[in-house]
């Protein structure tokens, strides 16, 4: 429908998820700031196929400030994950 892209960069990317190295043909364009139809100037992220079935394709407005609130990156695994949970359990009871 809307045609395959060609800006020349057919080359092998790297996919975010598991690292594997796959050609572009084989991967899914990630944009993390949710517009992959504005192009100029953007460096894309890829994912593999496999890892882009697996992940869920629901909206997620807000998931990247909310993230970073939560400390991502910047906190251990286990104190970012009881926050997230606990930050997902509070957001279902305010919207229940």
């Amino acid at each position: 429908m809307w045609g395959s892209r060609r800006d020349g960069d057919d080359g092998p990317v790297t996919c975010i998820a598991c690292g594997d190295e796959v050609p572009r043909d084989d991967a899914r364009e990630y944009d993390k700031h949710g517009n992959r139809w504005e192009r100029t100037d953007k460096q894309f992220e890829y994912l593999c196929k496999p890892c882009d079935r697996a992940c869920c394709h629901q909206p997620r407005k807000g998931l990247e400030s909310m993230l970073v609130d939560l400390g991502a990156g910047e906190v251990s695994r286990e104190e970012f994950l009881a926050r997230f949970h606990d930050a997902t359990v509070e957001a279902q009871e305010h919207s229940d």
